[in-house]
C-alpha cells in the first residue's frame, strides 16, 4: 500500500501500435496499452535515476477500434558504408541497394485507431535517493500542466506520437468487461548490462474499461 494517491496522466491520438511479442513478421497491436508502454509514456515526460515507474492501472477511455495500413520496409540494417555516405549528405535508398529486390518488404500493420487513456502509476523511490518523492511528484504534475516532456511520448510506435495533459473526473472508462489474454507486462532486463531482458507476461482483463495489473508484478526499487 502507499501513502500518496496515484498519479494520473491523460494520453491520446489518432493512432497506435503495441505490438504483440509473438509475431514475428507482421505488426498486430494489443487491443490496450500495455504496462510497458505507459511506463514509457511516463519516462519520456519525466524520469530521473532516483525513482522507477510502478504503473498501477490504465483507464480504457474510448472504444477499441482496429485498422490495416501496408507499409514498405526494409529487410536488413544500413551497413556502416552507407551510414557514413549519409552523414556526407547522399541519403540510403533501399531501391539502389546492391540486392534491392531481397531488402525491399511490404508488411501489414494491424493497428489501433482514435484511441485515448488515463495512465495512473506510483512513484517509487530507488536506495541512493535523497530526497522526498513528493518532490518528484510535484515536478511531474507541473510538467504535465505545462505540456513539458524530455522527448515525445509515443503509442507504441516511433511513428505514432501521443498528446498528453491533466486527468480529470470527467474522462470516464468504457464500459467493458473483457479478457484480453496473455499480455506483455514489461522486461526483466539482466545485471549484466548487457540490454538482454526476459518479457512477462499476465492475464489480463478490463473491469469496467480499466486494466489492472496484478499486485505481483509491481515493480521493486532497487
Amino acid at each position: 500500500m502507499t501513502a500518496h494517491p496515484l498519479l494520473e496522466v491523460h494520453v491520446w491520438g489518432d493512432y497506435a501500435c503495441f505490438t504483440r511479442p509473438e509475431m514475428k513478421v507482421e505488426r498486430v497491436s494489443y487491443s490496450v496499452m500495455t504496462p510497458s508502454s505507459a511506463r514509457g509514456i511516463l519516462e519520456a515526460i519525466f524520469w530521473k535515476p532516483e525513482f522507477e515507474w510502478d504503473v498501477r492501472e490504465i483507464a480504457v477511455l474510448r472504444p477499441v477500434r482496429f485498422f490495416s495500413i501496408l507499409r514498405n520496409e526494409v529487410n536488413h540494417k544500413v551497413s556502416v558504408e552507407s551510414a557514413r555516405a549519409s552523414l556526407a549528405g547522399n541519403g540510403y535508398y533501399a531501391e539502389e541497394s546492391n540486392e534491392s529486390k531481397k531488402n525491399r518488404a511490404q508488411r501489414h500493420t494491424l493497428a489501433l485507431r482514435d484511441v485515448a487513456y488515463v495512465i495512473r502509476a506510483n512513484m517509487l523511490l530507488n536506495s541512493h535517493a535523497t530526497d522526498d518523492v513528493a518532490k518528484y511528484r510535484d515536478q511531474f504534475r507541473r510538467r504535465i500542466a505545462k505540456g513539458q516532456c524530455f522527448t515525445q511520448p509515443v503509442l507504441g510506435c516511433r511513428e505514432f506520437s501521443a498528446s498528453f495533459g491533466e486527468a480529470n473526473s470527467d474522462l470516464k472508462p468504457i464500459a467493458d468487461n473483457t479478457e484480453l489474454g496473455r499480455t506483455l507486462y514489461d522486461l526483466d532486463y539482466a545485471d549484466d548490462r548487457s540490454g538482454r531482458g526476459t518479457p512477462i507476461f499476465f492475464d489480463a482483463k478490463l473491469d469496467q474499461g480499466v486494466l489492472k495489473v496484478p499486485d505481483h508484478l509491481h515493480r521493486r526499487t532497487r
